[in-house]
Formats: C-alpha cells, sequence, structure tokens
C-alpha cells in the first residue's frame, strides 16, 4: 500500500511501526507476567500462560499488518496444508538473516502452536525478557558439560531428568519448538571458517534438538523442517525494512521423526549419538541441495 514511497521513508514508517507495535503488546505481557509470578496457583498460571500467548500472537499479527502495509513482497509458500494448532511439532530452519524470525513467525502464527525455543536455566534472571519468556512458558533446561559429569558421576542424566519434569506442562498442551541447527546466521567468513561441506549452508549441530527429543519424545514425534530461500541474495533486518527484499520462498516438508531417536540421552549415549548425528547430516545434505536447485533456477 506504502510500497510506492522511497525506501528510506518506507524503512522509517517499518522501524516505527515496530517499536510502538512491540511496546503496547509488551507492556500488555508484562502485567499478565507480573499477575502469574504473584498467584502460584495452577489453574490460574495456565490462563495466564493462555493469555500471554494470545498477546504475543497479536503481536505477531501487528508486525504481519506492517509488513502487508509497507512490502511488495512475493511470498511462495509451500507445504502449509494439514498443519494444526493442536499438534506437537519440532521446527527447524535453515539460518541467514535476523529477517528469518520475520518469516517464521508470519507464515506460522495461528497455524501452529506458538513458536517456543528451548532456554539455558540461567536466562530466566535477565532482566524484563527473562520475566516475559517464563510468562509464555518457555522451556528452560540445565545442562551439565562431560567434565561436570566425569568430575560428579551423580550429575549422569540429571539434566535431562531435570528438563522432563519442566515439560511435563506440555503434555497436555500443545507446543512448537524451535531450533536453527546452525546455531548462528551463516557469512561467507563462517563458511569458510568451518570449512563446511554445504554449500549453502553451515555445518548443523545436533545436540540442541537430541536434547530436545530425549526431553519430550513423548509429545513430539514430528518435524517441520523449514528452507528459507531469498532468491535476491540474503537479505539484512536494515534492507527487508525498507521493503527491498521482493521474493521469499519458503518450504515447509513434514516429516515423522524416527521412533528410535525419541526419549534418548544424546550427552551419555555415545552409540546413539553418533546414529543421531549421521541422520542429521543426511537432513542437512537434502536441504543443501534444494536451496541449491531452487537458487539454481532465479532468472539472472
Amino acid at each position: 500500500m506504502l510500497n510506492f514511497l522511497p525506501a528510506p521513508i518506507i524503512g522509517a514508517i517499518a522501524a516505527v511501526a515496530i517499536f510502538f507495535n512491540t511496546l503496547f503488546w509488551c507492556l500488555l505481557l508484562y502485567v499478565v507476567a507480573v499477575f502469574k509470578l504473584l498467584v502460584p496457583v495452577p489453574i490460574w498460571r495456565a490462563r495466564c500462560t493462555k493469555a500471554a500467548i494470545w498477546l504475543a500472537e497479536a503481536w505477531i499479527s501487528g508486525n504481519s499488518a506492517w509488513m502487508r502495509l509497507t512490502q511488495r513482497t512475493e511470498w511462495r509458500v509451500y507445504g502449509l496444508d494439514g498443519l494444526r494448532t493442536d499438534e506437537w511439532y519440532l521446527v527447524i530452519s535453515n539460518h541467514q538473516s535476523w529477517v528469518d524470525i520475520f518469516v517464521l513467525q508470519h507464515v506460522f502464527n495461528k497455524r501452529i502452536p506458538f513458536l517456543k525455543f528451548f532456554l539455558k536455566q540461567e536466562l530466566i534472571w535477565v532482566p524484563v525478557i527473562g520475566l516475559a519468556w517464563w510468562a509464555l512458558d518457555f522451556p528452560f533446561m540445565k545442562r551439565y558439560s562431560r567434565e561436570q559429569v566425569a568430575r560428579r558421576p551423580e550429575l549422569r542424566g540429571k539434566d535431562l531428568e531435570t528438563t522432563r519434569k519442566a515439560c511435563e506442562r506440555f503434555k497436555t498442551t500443545p507446543v512448537s519448538v524451535m531450533n536453527f541447527l546452525e546455531g548462528t546466521r551463516i557469512t561467507p567468513a563462517k563458511h569458510s571458517r568451518q570449512q563446511s561441506p554445504y554449500q549453502h549452508l553451515l555445518k548443523p549441530k545436533a545436540g540442541g534438538i537430541g536434547f530436545v527429543l530425549g526431553a519430550m519424545g513423548d509429545q513430539i514425534d514430528t518435524m517441520l523442517d523449514v528452507t528459507i530461500i531469498y532468491p535476491q541474495g540474503i537479505p539484512d533486518a536494515w534492507a527487508f525494512l525498507r521493503g527491498e527484499v521482493k521474493e521469499i520462498e519458503v518450504i515447509i516438508e513434514k516429516r515423522p521423526i524416527p521412533t528410535p531417536f525419541l526419549n534418548q540421552d544424546y550427552q551419555n549415549n555415545d552409540d546413539f549419538r553418533e546414529e543421531f548425528q549421521g541422520w542429521v547430516r543426511e537432513l542437512w545434505l537434502e536441504k543443501d541441495m534444494l536451496l541449491d536447485q531452487q537458487l539454481a533456477a532465479v532468472p539472472d
């Protein structure tokens, strides 16, 4: 609608829209978070969580609104059929830009349960944002390193046990757990430093989703394998706000998670870890081939 304006003005309008949209919904979210904190009654807290998620989804809808207002992006999204808000999903994706977050939220909002990701337990104490994560029921995990377990053998398996207990509330509440397997955004420097065997991807880190499936294998048995493609090249956030991203392609593949990979101890079971890493590498090889195929089809 406003895409006829010069790019710097579009960027300024989008930035202001993000600021006020975020400020408005976050203030309401903090009110809910405080009420949830002050009244430690399970039924009340469950209702507060639902209210917090509703507010978060409204924030995402607000972001989608300013995107429609200021952008002229052609969205090509494949694989949304059959997705439900009453299912449990593990969502993985390649990671190229901060724009990926907007893309995933825009595509999945109200089509699957609100996207969450596992956080280190220490992050709950981060001022302001830690309270918001807690209000939204983001799962917090506690992990012990191999060195810690070697020094104190009684810790073996305790991190998984603790996280499973923390995830018990998700047995009756559908959730989507998000993970960027590369752990960081791809850049030419990172790709070269890693000596990545993939043309368009960094090496995947299997530990995160191995831990998720170990803690939540009773609930999650379906994976949404997302490939985000920017045909004109990877944009930065400012280019996106300025309306300079003309095409975005999102391919969603719904995959069953092999039963032997559920409820395992990724950190302490060497045989399982090796087999699981091999499976993840195969997924990443397929994703790299898909990216190569789709980008090769882009006109020069």
